[in-house]
């Protein structure tokens, strides 16, 4: 798989993301901040239709190269700003990993669709995310994920940590 800058979202984090959004078979998701597309790729095994959207090019390339090598036919993939973007979309669902306009994508999204998850790294993004979600009435749950990863070490095996994420889920029913 090829990834752009930045870090790809661990397929730990993806599964209770999209466990969050209870998917279903007629569902549209948006995956907001698409980065390697590792998201949209799992997520198109459950759903009718996924968009794929950053405004980076090199996001973009790399989630259809790595779209193509899975062989997936039901994902579409959008260069721009998301908050233009999905204002005229369809969607269901979306997992926003990643954007630079957070309120104005969260305030669509209340209005659009039912689920939504954030997932953020930083402090600053969880709290924003977390006053937008609270002051809508939309906040249903909030999750830090902590991954260890198993690594040989003097000829036995540590664990390594990575980086917690937080997950934010909003919506009418998750």
């Amino acid at each position: 798989m090829r990834y752009p800058r930045g870090t790809p979202t661990q397929p730990e984090i993806i599964a209770v993301a999209l466990s969050k959004l209870n998917l279903k078979s007629a569902d549209v998701f948006a995956d907001i901040g698409c980065g390697s597309g590792s998201v949209s790729i799992t997520a198109a095994g459950f759903v009718k239709q996924v968009y794929a959207i950053d405004n980076r090019e090199d996001a973009i390339r790399a989630t259809e190269d790595n779209i193509k090598e899975s062989g997936i036919p039901n994902i579409r993939v959008l260069k721009g700003e998301a908050s233009v973007l999905i204002a005229d979309l369809d969607i269901d669902c979306a997992f926003v990993g990643g954007s630079g306009n957070l309120e104005a994508v969260l305030e669509i999204l209340m209005k659009k669709t039912a689920r939504f998850v954030v997932s953020a790294v930083r402090i600053e993004t969880t709290g924003e995310a977390l006053e937008i979600m609270k002051k809508n009435k939309m906040f249903r749950e909030l999750i830090e994920i902590q991954v260890s990863r198993g690594q040989e070490l003097a000829g036995g095996t540590m664990f390594k940590p990575e980086n917690p994420v937080f997950l934010i889920v909003g919506g009418n029913q998750c």
